[in-house]
């Protein structure tokens, strides 16, 4: 089987712009993104799409759709799970990881644009997002996957959730320091984070069964930073049987027989972390049977029944294809963002730094 094999400094413009175009076409009047056209919004999938847009150059189409988020951000610095035509949908909870990643989303975008103005524009409704993120970190270092309608923490927390926050608290503190903000309790936040996901399983998926199953506790940790070098390659290796179906792609979950785009391309991610480029384009390359001719991508694959399902288009899926390639490619000065980690420094510590020197 043929595919698309990419390699630093061939971005396929031509090929990925039907893509980026696809997201125009489903955005809103308003700037909000949903999965497909008719369907809902999710605020962290929101952000996943309007990445997709600054890799494309469609600056203001990435702005629209922070300055949604920005407009209907709740007066504790959350969002509901899901939105509607600019409505909230079934209000029942606000899930933290998918209010952290305003900070990657906009962090991303300053990268790519170098758009101070805008940074400064956002910077508030960041810093209110990350504050109500940050209020919900228990003593031993981890964060609760949600609240209630009430506000009332759910009482459990998720590797992959935590892993996307303890990147979405890298990308704050780079914002905070980049526009001479105070950081120093999220620096904290995030230490204190990165301890909980290293050495304290038991904290995690308390009350329910395990999310080990799913491909997204496997490489998470890769792409958000607190798994790097050799352990991330041994990481990588040691499940690769489980969830990776050769010429299809990655599954989202070891027990169903059903590979996913989304998946397969965070997978990708995790690869060049973990320094696996050939792998990376592979899986990669794979992926391109599953590109439907308006330049949209399926979600996935069902091995067993052999056809596409669901019967879905989404936006986000289209997001995690432009980062993947933008990523393979360089072709963005965001493309290492998951691949790299900047380990953000407090303002005490940098003062200490200077002392030093002086």
């Amino acid at each position: 089987m043929s595919g698309l094999y990419l390699s630093r400094g061939l971005y396929p413009e031509e090929y990925l712009r039907p893509t980026a175009d696809y997201i125009l076409e489903v955005q809103r009047p308003w700037g909000e993104i949903p999965w497909f056209p008719g369907g809902h919004t999710d605020p962290w999938d929101h952000v996943e799409a309007a990445m997709a847009l600054s890799i494309a150059g469609e600056h203001e189409g990435a702005k629209r759709a922070y300055r949604w988020l920005a407009d209907c951000q709740l007066g504790d610095g959350s969002w509901w799970r899901a939105y509607q035509d600019n409505q909230p949908q079934d209000p029942d909870r606000r899930e933290t990881n998918y209010v952290a990643y305003i900070a990657t989303g906009i962090w991303h975008h300053y990268l790519i644009t170098g758009d101070r103005g805008f940074l400064e524009e956002s910077y508030p409704f960041v810093r209110a997002a990350i504050d109500f993120v940050v209020r919900l970190q228990g003593v031993h270092g981890e964060i609760d996957w949600a609240v209630d309608t009430n506000g009332v923490p759910l009482g459990d927390a998720l590797v992959t959730g935590c892993s996307s926050i303890f990147k979405s608290l890298e990308c704050a503190c780079h914002i905070a320091s980049t526009l001479g903000e105070p950081m120093d309790n999220w620096v904290e936040a995030r230490r204190r984070l990165g301890v909980a996901l290293r050495t304290k399983p038991e904290r995690f998926d308390r009350t329910w069964a395990s999310k080990s199953r799913y491909a997204m506790d496997w490489f998470y940790p890769i792409i958000t930073g607190w798994i790097t070098g050799a352990e991330a390659k041994e990481r990588i290796h040691a499940r690769w049987q489980e969830f990776v179906e050769p010429g299809l792609g990655c599954r989202c979950e070891i027990q169903e027989p059903w590979v996913t785009v989304a998946e397969s391309c965070e997978l990708t991610l995790a690869l060049l972390a973990a320094g696996e480029r050939a792998k990376a384009a592979e899986v990669f390359a794979w992926l391109t049977q599953w590109r439907a001719g308006n330049g949209a991508w399926w979600t996935g694959y069902q091995l067993v029944e052999d056809m596409l399902w669901p019967d879905e288009k989404p936006t986000w899926t289209a997001g995690a294809i432009l980062l993947a390639a933008d990523a393979l490619t360089g072709h963005t000065a965001a493309s290492d963002l998951f691949l790299t980690v900047l380990e953000p420094e407090s303002q005490s510590d940098a003062r200490q730094t200077l002392r030093r020197r002086s």
